[in-house]
């Protein structure tokens, strides 16, 4: 009871973990790694895992906290949506309902993990409450990788990463009350190779919202000399990420430390403040 447990969804991007799982290792009490074990996607198309992988996991897992869990996640009755949900449902159960239920995913790489669990800890009455609560953070989404760098969506983007009740509707969302802290994450979202891209638009969980010869179009021509020309990059509704900016970096650590080095990525308090405030007013009754 009262742990630390971060569980990542395994498929397609797997090698990412290797950037994912360092940042939030040491301040994590077990890492739980969920694996379709007949290797298929949400949507039912078949993924290779080379065995390096695991080589690399045992190598890397000095403390011995990262858990191997394999179950039929596909299910060929579900959407891809459907899948996800209840995918994370389950992965929740074998991390232990009692305990801070963190889940993210492989192209997610937080700056500054211990922050954040420290924020947690200081609030473990959530974890014998009644009231169902989800911890969000705030992402970096990057866009496309250039050169010399990377374009990214010049905005803040909130995302669900804990939570004490896992009643997931939609991804990781639980319709519940959202608690926002002043932690940050990189969002390797869609900057990736071509090929790499379309597998992930055509498995994720919002397959079947994206217009994806649209969007491909748009991502294939925008480059680091005409980005400030062009607007609307987000997948489903275009202008929710309306500009991109450019953060330069020769390789990923680099981009990273880059973006932590950055005075504008920061939330202000009097956001937080206003957001919570909101949140906790319109839950107040329910």
């Amino acid at each position: 009871m009262n742990k630390i447990q971060v569980g990542f969804l395994v498929s397609y991007d797997y090698e990412l973990l290797k950037f994912a799982i360092p940042p939030i290792y040491k301040e994590s009490n077990e890492i739980f790694l969920a694996l379709d074990k007949n290797r298929k996607t949400w949507n039912g198309s078949d993924i290779h895992i080379d065995d390096s992988f695991f080589e690399w996991i045992k190598a890397f897992d000095t403390d011995k906290k990262i858990v191997i869990y394999e179950d039929d996640f596909y299910q060929s009755d579900l959407t891809t949506m459907e899948c996800e949900i209840r995918e994370r449902k389950l992965l929740a159960e074998k991390m232990g309902i009692g305990n801070w239920l963190i889940q993210l995913d492989s192209d997610e790489y937080f700056f500054d993990f211990k922050k954040f669990t420290t924020y947690l800890k200081e609030n473990n009455h959530f974890l014998t409450s009644k009231e169902h609560v989800q911890i969000c953070c705030f992402k970096i989404n990057l866009y496309k990788n250039v050169n010399g760098g990377v374009l990214y969506v010049d905005k803040f983007d909130k995302f669900m990463v804990a939570t004490n009740q896992p009643k997931y509707k939609i991804g990781r969302h639980g319709k519940c009350r959202s608690i926002y802290v002043n932690s940050i994450a990189l969002h390797d979202c869609l900057s990736r190779k071509r090929e790499d891209l379309i597998q992930k638009l055509d498995n994720w969980g919002h397959n079947a919202e994206i217009d994806k010869e649209s969007f491909m179009k748009k991502w294939d021509s925008v480059n680091e000399t005409n980005y400030k020309d062009i607007q609307g990059f987000f997948y489903l509704n275009p202008m929710d990420w309306k500009t991109v900016n450019f953060m330069e970096g020769n390789s990923m650590n680099e981009v990273l430390q880059n973006f932590k080095n950055d005075k504008n990525m920061k939330i202000s308090q009097w956001f937080l403040m206003k957001k919570n405030f909101g949140q906790w007013f319109k839950f107040l009754f329910k």
